[in-house]
């Protein structure tokens, strides 16, 4: 009798403890990707919230998740006893076991105000993180009309406010143009500094091993923007215009232009228009560059199937639908952005600490 009750305590505290043992590294991959995810549906459905809320002239709020700490307490405890009467009495043996776990995260919000939205929303983007994010291999047609107003004073197109107007055609041409020729990976990039040590972006074009298509475009691209004939590195600069013949000059959007920008292209129910709580949505059937139109937001009264990120305003559903890939290209390079713009630097970043024991 006591060789059998050692041994069930022996194995009940080798479970208990095993257990304990063992709850830190087996909650790393759920923890990890539940948390990953949890926080990147939240920064799209933020996201699109604000969108659909410059849409309705409404003042968009972002909360960032500074940091998260999860904490798991596993306590358990076991009762054995026993009573042995010798050969002519009864034995008597009692077992029990109580466990208890719990998970209690405490997670800190920050809204973003201030200095910080002031260099995250309200500045320009610097062209030289356009210029890398082409050389990373997203394409130019949706970096230059999601990022850039104008180039060398070619304008794109502004559906709202006091500059409203319709693209210039030379614009998107010099898009097809710079996108024809970044697939035939004669394009590229390079930091230069200058005698002042200040850094300049420069932007080159090669010259050899091309076909004559490539050498005709980048012949015509030089004539759009007024480019000096056989000029292969070009100064890329922030501006309305160039200085002289040889220099790029862009003049960007900051993060906030492009979500107004991306606001006024969205679907809005016709009865908020005729109340007066929004404008009229573009008619695109007008439009003569169809390929303005960056991303497809729709509306809806019930909440749809088939989504990529949806949020409910105003008792409407605004979603993404997530066969839509241009869309979805779309966004996901919005949030490549926001990725940009953050000047916080690693104290900006969500922290998560999970205690286990």
């Amino acid at each position: 009798m006591k060789t059998i009750i050692s041994l069930l305590i022996t194995i009940l505290i080798a479970i208990f403890l095993s257990a304990c043992t063992n709850i830190g590294p087996n909650t790393i991959p759920r923890d990890r990707f539940n948390y990953n995810t949890a926080i990147a549906d939240s920064w799209k459905e933020q996201t699109l919230l604000n969108i659909v809320k410059l849409r309705y002239a409404d003042m968009p709020l972002f909360v960032e998740v500074t940091s998260i700490v999860s904490g798991y307490t596993l306590e358990s405890t076991v009762n054995l006893g026993g009573i042995h009467s010798g050969r002519s009495g009864s034995d008597v043996f009692t077992m029990g076991a109580s466990g208890k776990f719990s998970d209690r995260p405490t997670i800190t919000y920050a809204p973003i105000t201030g200095t910080h939205f002031n260099k995250s929303f309200m500045t320009p983007i610097p062209p030289r993180a356009i210029l890398f994010l082409m050389q990373s291999g997203w394409a130019v047609d949706l970096i230059f009309p999601l990022t850039t107003n104008s180039i060398n004073g070619l304008k794109s197109r502004i559906d709202a406010g006091v500059h409203q107007h319709e693209g210039d055609k030379d614009y998107y041409r010099v898009i097809t143009l710079f996108r024809d020729i970044q697939k035939s990976g004669a394009v590229g990039m390079r930091l230069l500094k200058n005698k002042k040590g200040q850094d300049s972006t420069v932007i080159f074009f090669y010259d050899k091993n091309i076909s004559h298509d490539v050498k005709a475009k980048l012949k015509e691209l030089n004539k759009l923007l007024g480019i000096k004939p056989g000029t292969r590195s070009i100064k890329v600069s922030y501006g309305a215009v160039p200085e002289n013949n040889q220099e790029i000059a862009m003049m960007t959007l900051s993060l906030l232009q492009i979500m107004v920008k991306l606001a006024t292209q969205i679907d809005v129910p016709e009865q908020h228009v005729k109340e007066g709580r929004t404008v009229p949505s573009i008619s695109w059937s007008d439009v003569q560059d169809k390929t303005s139109k960056l991303m497809n937001i729709k509306h809806s009264a019930e909440k749809p199937d088939n989504i990529f990120t949806a949020v409910k305003y105003r008792d409407y559903w605004f979603w993404i639908d997530d066969r839509d890939f241009r869309s979805k290209r779309t966004f996901a390079f919005l949030m490549v952005i926001f990725s940009l713009t953050e000047t916080g630097g690693k104290e900006g970043l969500p922290l998560v600490t999970i205690p286990t024991g």
